[in-house]
């Protein structure tokens, strides 16, 4: 069942989402060849308790950690630990936030410093395909429409789009319904109204679309080995049209504040 947020509920959950937004700013802060993934998750897990907030996904189903830190081939879903960050990684960094009722969740992908050209255009048209996948989110279109926009845009690169793993609704729990898959066919699905708050989460795979996790029980990885890319933004349907709760705005000042690589 979808449950349509109130004006008032939808601003507790961009609420949220900036203390998300926040955190992965201090991620960017860091972020870096010679920094671990524990260290990742030791500064946003700050962040989000300074904010007044809990991390969403610490205890999560059991999940051990506050962010999920992807490198490489992993997908999502990864688990921060002892891996140092070296030269031409690339990381999907998954935050959460609970607070006064309501859950912000987003991601990014990083680039640690220079990455192969291939991986470079598979991260700009990762990020593309979340900003379509957005303007589909208007009154009158479905949840097909957003999955749609994703796919289209990305297979023309050759790229995979995971099939495993969708987008959500957000609210009170973490997810709910309706399941926001990356790929889909125009005006199938649900009706996309007013009050609806969905996470859009495209993870789009260099090679082949096919993943399995590995043995920990939580990562998720390409088949083949490689390259995966993911990004994520929280949007509410506001007067007919998609309003990006999240933001990226934040960890892209600090990138490059820092002369960071911007994805």
């Amino acid at each position: 069942m979808i449950y349509l947020k109130t004006a008032e509920e939808i601003e507790l959950l961009r609420e949220s989402a900036l203390i998300v937004s926040k955190s992965l700013a201090q991620v960017a802060s860091i972020i870096g060849p010679g920094v671990t993934t524990a260290q990742l998750d030791k500064i946003a897990e700050e962040c989000i308790r300074d904010n007044g907030a809990t991390p969403t996904f610490k205890g999560y189903q059991g999940f051990p950690a506050t962010l999920c830190t992807s490198v490489n081939e992993q997908v999502v879903h990864g688990i921060p630990g002892k891996y140092v960050l070296k030269e031409g990684d690339v990381i999907s960094v998954d935050c959460g936030a609970y607070k006064n009722g309501f859950h912000g969740d987003h991601a990014y992908s990083f680039q640690i410093g220079e990455v192969k050209h291939e991986v470079k255009k598979l991260l700009s048209a990762t990020k593309e395909s979340l900003y379509l996948g957005i303007k589909q989110a208007t009154l009158g279109n479905r949840i097909g429409d957003i999955g749609f926009a994703v796919q289209n845009h990305v297979q023309q690169f050759g790229y995979g789009v995971v099939r495993d793993l969708t987008g959500h609704g957000l609210g009170r729990d973490l997810h709910e319904d309706p399941s926001v898959p990356n790929y889909g066919k125009r005006g199938r699905g649900a009706k996309i109204q007013n009050g609806l708050v969905i996470a859009i989460e495209p993870m789009i795979n260099l090679g082949v679309k096919d993943v399995y996790q590995k043995d920990d029980g939580w990562t998720i990885v390409t088949y083949d080995g490689k390259p995966s890319a993911h990004f994520e933004h929280d949007i509410a349907v506001v007067d007919g049209k998609a309003v990006i709760l999240s933001t990226f705005d934040y960890l892209e000042e600090e990138l490059r504040k820092r002369g960071c690589p911007i994805s």
